[in-house]
């Protein structure tokens, strides 16, 4: 996907003067870059002394360090498998493949390099992936649990390739922040991990070869910082790489200065990219999970590093923990909302772990547990590793005066997030918040008044995820569509105007009108949104706890439109549609269950699965995965004389 004339105007569009003036600075310094490329500072006696505190590995459960074995196991052999594509060149990896397309992304200066043109690169997301080394602390966990220093040969194997196949500002893997700063969150962890094999100090502190390659990666992240209206999860990822790096590998003569800045613009970006309420403003849960992660991760490296860090970022790591708490369904499940890339800033577990209970366990260690939270089930061993090195919040004066919520949150105002919950498990979220973050709003998509609903866990009316973000630009744009989200289009188009792949030129302004979490036996929420110019679309939802049922009213206030108003089923739900009813069926845990959906009969009712051409009925469980689900869609008018209304009854 190659960006026009066009896109480039629009883009500037959504700048301030101040990021444009920034942006022009760091044009002039890549081109000053490409012919003055300095060495690392000469560096003596170097020690690596952010270790893990005796004990530490005794903590770890059983089942957690057999899983992670297990992982490791599968990685020596070669095998694994990213965004949905399995490789198995693991034992000798060409640091520039991508696996999925079979193309070779081109050497020279990082900045030239046109990583957004799949005809040229790949997939750079599969290109970039096996590079954040976040396989790597799995094999460094692996060494750390059993002492077996094959693991730790094939870290020292990868790491000496890697860096021998690309130097500062060659390739592909220069051109962003965001990957330099998971990368050396990794390597922080893996000189961690590695630090009772005899081959580790040779590997890092010793090694001019690693010096320079740590030195070049917080050099370029001092320089060119994401900005303005691409100031989001990646500079979380920036700021939190440079601390932990400068935190542990505190060697260079820039070492305090990489500090200092990083820890002010981690405080100044945790604080900015979150709601009071502790939800992240770009409204996109598994960026919560990976802000929450790297906050986590680098407050671990100030701690290890006896370095102070604000009181305010503690905080905000605390309310995005009790946020975290407050959504996740039973099964521990958050909101399937806004964009979704499988990305963690810190990776030592096996597969089979559950990313938010990892989260929720680590937080009752560090913040203490609240009694409204949800029972955690299952291990990890990411947990033990970071409560070992992090201070508990209420003791040693790290935790300021704070009231945390007393009761289970339900409506989450400035996010515009309201859960409704009933009986057998339901969970509704209702969709009444700002498009999405910043002036671009990068990871938004187009799901104002959207519902998603779920029994015991089980998708019924399902968000439809993600699956890409380049290279397949009519797959983009349906999975961030309104068409793609169970709510309501008119005349065909998106409630927001899109402007390219991670940029909305117009964003549809959402306000909740009402939302009675706490009404006896009736919960209610009502929103409304100015997306479609020249009407207005409100929603109505009403879950019953008595009858099980969940009412939704649409409504359309403004001239005669076309309708198409869509529910997608989760992949685990059987439809027969008959007329304006479905009756729905699916299976959990070896017992049956069913529901029946009573469509609006003003509406002609259809459904559809796995169509290609354009794309609809599908569900992406994860990213670069898709698999076709029943959508159904009913087309029609509206003219504002009366409402559409859905219902929805669990049986039994």
């Amino acid at each position: 996907m190659t960006m026009t004339a066009g896109w480039y105007l629009r883009r500037l569009s959504r700048m301030g003067p101040r990021e444009v003036g920034g942006r022009a600075g760091d044009a002039v310094r890549r081109r000053r870059w490409r012919s003055a490329r300095p060495d690392c500072p000469s560096v003596t006696g170097a020690r690596f002394t952010a270790v893990l505190p005796a004990g530490t590995l005794a903590a770890i459960p059983p089942d957690a360090a057999k899983r992670l074995i297990a992982e490791a196991d599968r990685l020596m052999y070669g095998h694994v498998e990213y965004f949905g594509v399995v490789r198995d060149d693991l034992t000798d990896p060409d640091w520039w493949y991508d696996p999925k397309t079979g193309r070779r992304a081109p050497w020279g200066y990082a900045f030239d390099v046109p990583y957004r043109n799949e005809d040229a690169v790949g997939d750079i997301k599969q290109i970039w992936e096996l590079s954040r080394h976040q396989y790597l602390t799995v094999l460094a966990a692996a060494y750390a649990i059993t002492g077996n220093e094959r693991y730790a040969e094939r870290v020292a194997e990868h790491l000496r390739s890697w860096w021998a196949a690309n130097p500062p500002l060659r390739g592909v893997h220069w051109i962003s922040g965001i990957e330099l700063g998971i990368r050396l969150l990794s390597w922080v962890w893996i000189r961690r991990l590695l630090d009772g094999w005899p081959g580790a100090a040779e590997l890092f502190e010793g090694n001019p070869v690693a010096l320079n390659q740590i030195w070049h990666h917080q050099r370029w992240l001092a320089a060119f910082p994401s900005r303005g209206s691409s100031a989001n999860n990646h500079v979380i990822a920036e700021a939190a790489g440079q601390f932990a790096a400068a935190c542990a590998f505190g060697w260079f003569p820039s070492s305090e200065r990489w500090r200092a800045d990083a820890l002010r613009s981690l405080e100044r970006q945790l604080h900015g990219n979150t709601f009071d309420s502790g939800l992240n403003r770009e409204l996109a849960t598994e960026y919560h999970g990976l802000v929450l992660e790297l906050g986590l991760a680098a407050v671990a490296e100030a701690d290890a590093a006896g370095r102070p860090v604000p009181a305010s970022i503690r905080l905000v790591l605390l309310r995005m923990t009790d946020a975290l708490a407050a959504v996740v369904d039973g099964r521990l499940r958050p909101p399937r909302q806004g964009d979704a890339d499988d990305g963690h800033g810190l990776i030592v577990d096996g597969a089979g772990t559950d990313r938010w209970a990892s989260l929720l366990a680590t937080g009752d260690a560090v913040f203490g547990r609240l009694a409204w939270w949800p029972a955690v089930t299952g291990s990890d061993v990411r947990t033990p590793l970071l409560a070992a090195l992090i201070r508990p919040y209420t003791k040693n004066g790290t935790a300021p005066a704070v009231t945390r919520p007393a009761s289970r949150p339900a409506h989450f105002a400035d996010a515009g997030m309201t859960i409704l919950r009933g009986p057998s498990e339901i969970w509704c979220r209702c969709d009444g918040g700002p498009h999405g973050f910043l002036s671009i709003a990068a990871h938004a998509h187009a799901d104002a008044l959207s519902v998603e609903v779920r029994h015991d866990g089980v998708d019924v009316l399902a968000d439809p995820g993600t699956f890409c973000y380049h290279g397949q630009p009519e797959w983009r744009q349906y999975f961030r569509s309104t068409l793609g989200h169970n709510t309501l289009q008119l005349d065909g188009g998106d409630q927001s105007v899109s402007g390219g792949p991670f940029l909305w030129t117009r964003h549809a302004r959402t306000r909740v009108l009402a939302a009675d979490t706490a009404g006896e036996g009736v919960a209610r929420w009502c929103a409304e949104h100015d997306g479609y110019q020249g009407s207005v679309h409100r929603r109505q939802v009403e879950l019953t706890a008595a009858s099980q049922e969940l009412r939704v009213v649409d409504e359309v206030r403004g001239p005669r439109r076309t309708v198409r108003l869509a529910f997608h089923l989760g992949p685990a739900i059987a439809a027969d549609l008959a007329g304006n009813r479905a009756v729905l069926t699916w299976t959990r845990d070896g017992e049956d269950r069913s529901a029946v959906l009573d469509l609006p009969g003003q509406l002609s009712w259809r459904a559809h699965r796995g169509e290609s051409d354009p794309p609809l009925g599908w569900y992406s469980a994860g990213f670069g995965r898709k698999e076709p689900t029943t959508t159904l869609v009913g087309t029609g008018f509206a003219d504002g004389a009366e409402g559409f209304t859905t219902v929805l009854r669990f049986r039994g």
